[in-house]
């Protein structure tokens, strides 16, 4: 992969390059959905983890594992769409953009998509994630692309390779706010509201970073055959270097793997690696993959990945309703099971809050109530994607 000196090329990039892109982040966040429905609607939510070894099955655990990538991938591709729309602007405009759409994200973090999670107009809690480091990794990133493309891509690797070297600070103080912001998830009590600090963002903007830098295998002219020839290597690299690292069981995860009671359950403790902060091997494990998965994804599009590539171009909008009609299902299902509706309203993470212990319904239920959901979310994504194609001069549009 070429780096080259200046932080922004000047050539336009054709929509036709980014399809696969657009499938790729589609696919996760039809796959993050899984673990939002898995949160408010299976059993065993609000009584483990499901990666507890201890207490976990194999179908559960991997219906947590595989939305591990979903995250890790959306940050990446943000700074790979980052890149792409540079080229249509100057260096300014683009760092007025990344700037203004990432404090933008934060705000709705905090106001709506906080909301979402909890129906709780008194905000008792403000729940920071995904959202809230995607906003900051593009505030960071409205100052870097100033900055030549190997620095930023040195800064991007930096940061999720030796992030992990504060995993000891962390347990000497773990209830310091600083070192939660930058890499200790930790939660905060207090009035007149609480911080769930979800998302540490030191190695968030690490990964947008590295996906802006990556952004230049989809200029128009890198040929097509070397793109994937780089993206086969750059993800099976990945991958080989996350299989190293964890045998060796040294370094790249405050948990190590251990020999379990089963050849299974050590194959699970292997691949059970921690996401809050992503480490080194959490990011290895999950980009990897996805950088195959953009290698071979380049083609024509099908029915099924027509229709998947609707919900990667409008991923924020997706990310919005499907939190709300989730919650809302969740309202009704509650009081179906005997509890009142307003068991619904959450003071927390909803696995946190105690009035709904024993609230629950099966894995199987999770799956088929997850793929109604998608269904029935479509048609909106499609009409949001095409008014938003319609709209092009509408520049609020260009935040959502």
């Amino acid at each position: 992969m070429d780096i080259q000196p200046t932080a922004l090329p000047a050539t336009p990039v054709t929509s036709k390059r980014i399809y696969s892109i657009d499938l790729l982040r589609g696919t996760v966040m039809i796959i993050m959905a899984l673990d939002h429905v898995r949160d408010y609607f299976h059993a065993d939510a609000f009584v483990y983890d499901p990666t507890d070894l201890s207490r976990t099955d194999v179908p559960l655990f991997f219906t947590r594992w595989i939305t591990h990538f979903c995250a890790p991938v959306f940050t990446f591709l943000a700074g790979t769409s980052a890149f792409l729309n540079g080229v249509k602007r100057t260096r300014k405009e683009m760092s007025f953009f990344l700037f203004t759409r990432g404090l933008w994200l934060v705000i709705a973090e905090i106001l709506i998509v906080t909301f979402g999670w909890t129906f709780n107009p008194q905000f008792p809690v403000l729940i920071l994630q995904v959202i809230w480091a995607i906003g900051i990794s593009m505030m960071v990133l409205s100052v870097m692309i100033y900055l030549p493309l190997r620095i930023i891509l040195i800064t991007g690797l930096v940061l999720i390779g030796a992030h992990n070297l504060l995993d000891g600070a962390d347990k000497a103080d773990p209830s310091s706010f600083l070192l939660s912001f930058l890499h200790h998830q930790h939660f905060f009590p207090g009035e007149p509201f609480s911080v769930m600090l979800g998302y540490p963002i030191l190695p968030w903007i690490g990964i947008m970073l590295t996906g802006y830098v990556f952004g230049q295998l989809y200029l128009p002219t890198v040929d097509a055959a070397k793109r994937r020839k780089s993206l086969i290597w750059l993800g099976l690299g990945a991958i080989a270097l996350f299989i190293v690292i964890r045998f060796v069981n040294a370094y790249g995860d405050p948990h190590h793997w251990s020999t379990q009671a089963s050849p299974v359950f050590t194959f699970l403790s292997f691949l059970n690696v921690t996401k809050y902060p992503p480490s080194l091997l959490y990011i290895l494990m999950t980009l990897g993959p996805a950088l195959l998965f953009l290698a071979f994804a380049e083609k024509p599009l099908n029915r099924l990945t027509e229709k998947m590539v609707v919900f990667g171009r409008v991923p924020m909008f997706f990310y919005l309703v499907h939190i709300y009609l989730i919650h809302a299902l969740a309202v009704v299902a509650a009081s179906v099971s005997g509890y009142k509706w307003s068991d619904m309203i959450l003071t927390g993470w909803v696995s946190m809050n105690a009035q709904l212990q024993g609230y629950g319904y099966s894995l199987i239920f999770v799956y088929v109530l997850w793929i109604i959901l998608m269904i029935a979310v479509f048609p909106l994504c499609k009409w949001f994607d095409e008014y938003k194609r319609v709209n092009r001069s509408k520049w609020w549009l260009n935040y959502i």
